[in-house]
């Protein structure tokens, strides 16, 4: 089983989780983070005063999912969350030891 997190910008979570739907993962925990990357964020104008914007929202989902799946739950987040401009985001995936359902005590991937 493997954890796949992902931070995506904000208006793609609706793209994104249509995508997973539509290969069968509709399992997923989604929190409106801040952050920034490469971009180091930028400076606005607001009423006529300037001002440095250095965290971006964003939005992290966790996606825990079977080792067969990986590889195409990565490949359905690229290509919903792509707009081919700085800050659409990071995928990370990591190992994921266990997993239990609390209502049934089902365990592993039938927990998933």
């Amino acid at each position: 089983m493997k954890m796949i997190t992902a931070v995506i910008k904000p208006f793609k979570l609706d793209d994104v989780r249509d995508a997973l739907n539509q290969i069968g993962i509709s399992g997923m925990t989604v929190e409106e983070v801040k952050g920034y990357g490469r971009q180091k964020g930028h400076t606005e104008l607001y009423r006529g005063a300037e001002y440095v914007v250095e965290f971006q929202p964003k939005v992290r989902l966790q996606l825990a999912i079977s080792d067969a799946r990986v590889e195409a739950a990565i490949e359905a987040i690229c290509k919903a969350a792509n707009t081919g401009k700085i800050g659409d985001g990071k995928i990370f995936v990591s190992p994921l030891e266990q997993s239990i359902r609390i209502r049934t005590g089902e365990t592993g991937d039938d927990a998933l």
